[in-house]
């Protein structure tokens, strides 16, 4: 029998008191920090989730449609320049539908900025071409400009681009956020245990005194306080995770369709992410707790 089972045998046979007694008041106080934080973790793994869908989603509709502003030349009227251009852009390859919008449709695109009612009948309104691209091979700007020059018209392509990077950057910001906020929650919590565990043993320093004699190494204590806040944190992974389900069914059905909010679009697959939250809590929590052990107990020698 090695000396951490004597320790072991002893410290089971020790009934005044253990190194981590299962009734201490102060464990739930503990689980509920921990289950806050977890909540929180939890709460910024789905943001993360209905971030990148929103960014790739939006990328996707963007990447397959594209915009033509025209412009009449001499005597012709815009909507025979805005036909022209949607005939000429219908034959090229990647194209699957243009059109012509009318004037009434251009003038609503121009209220947003300028008011409703404002737009006289004699303003000159731009006339818009609007393209569905193939999503598997879309024709570059550069083909569809060319395929206008070639039948002189003044036009200018918007395949938006511009607004496809802003939307690429803006994700992996939200992204980011996410994971750092994530991270931090994590290393909260592991300060936390780091914390109790050092008061633990710093509390109950004669039975540490005790175990050392009966022959117990310092992993062998350490392991004691890891195995006791590793549950105790499991149970607050729980919690915590089946609050942040709740919270991300509340904005799943309150929002309809796309959630609580067309920006952020939360799905039930996005509350399978929280499953691993209690064991990664656990081992978080075990690690820290351990850690702070061996560093305390070393430095006592």
């Amino acid at each position: 029998m090695t000396r951490d089972d004597n320790a072991a045998a002893f410290l089971k046979g020790w009934t005044p008191g253990s190194l981590m007694p299962r009734g201490d008041a102060r464990d739930g106080g503990l689980v509920f920090v921990i289950a806050v934080l977890c909540f929180f973790a939890c709460l910024a793994a789905v943001a993360a989730l209905a971030a990148d869908r929103a960014a790739t989603g939006w990328t996707a509709q963007l990447r397959d449609s594209a915009t033509v502003l025209v412009r009449p030349r001499g005597g012709e009227s815009a909507d025979a320049a805005a036909a022209r251009a949607a005939e000429a852009l219908a034959d090229v390859r990647g194209v699957s539908e243009a059109r012509a919008l009318e004037r009434e449709k251009a003038a609503a695109l121009l209220e947003p900025w300028l008011g409703k009612g404002v737009i006289a009948d004699d303003l000159p309104v731009p006339r818009l071409v609007t393209l569905d691209l193939d999503p598997a091979a879309p024709p570059s700007a550069g083909a569809l400009q060319k395929a206008l020059d070639a039948k002189d018209i003044d036009a200018t392509v918007d395949d938006h681009s511009l607004w496809i990077k802003d939307i690429v950057r803006a994700g992996a910001w939200a992204r980011g956020a996410a994971i750092a906020v994530f991270a931090l929650t994590a290393l909260a919590a592991a300060a936390v245990i780091a914390f109790a565990a050092r008061a633990v043993l710093a509390t109950r320093r004669e039975i540490v005194e005790v175990l050392h004699v009966a022959g117990a190494r310092d992993g062998f204590i350490a392991g004691l306080l890891a195995e006791r806040f590793g549950a105790m944190a499991f149970v607050a992974g729980v919690a915590g995770a089946l609050f942040a389900a709740g919270a991300g069914a509340g904005a799943r059905l309150l929002g309809g369709g796309m959630g609580l909010t067309p920006v952020l679009p939360v799905a039930w697959v996005d509350l399978a992410a929280l499953i691993p939250c209690p064991f990664l809590a656990a081992a978080v929590a075990a690690l820290a707790a351990r850690a702070a052990a061996m560093r305390l107990l070393k430095a006592a020698q």
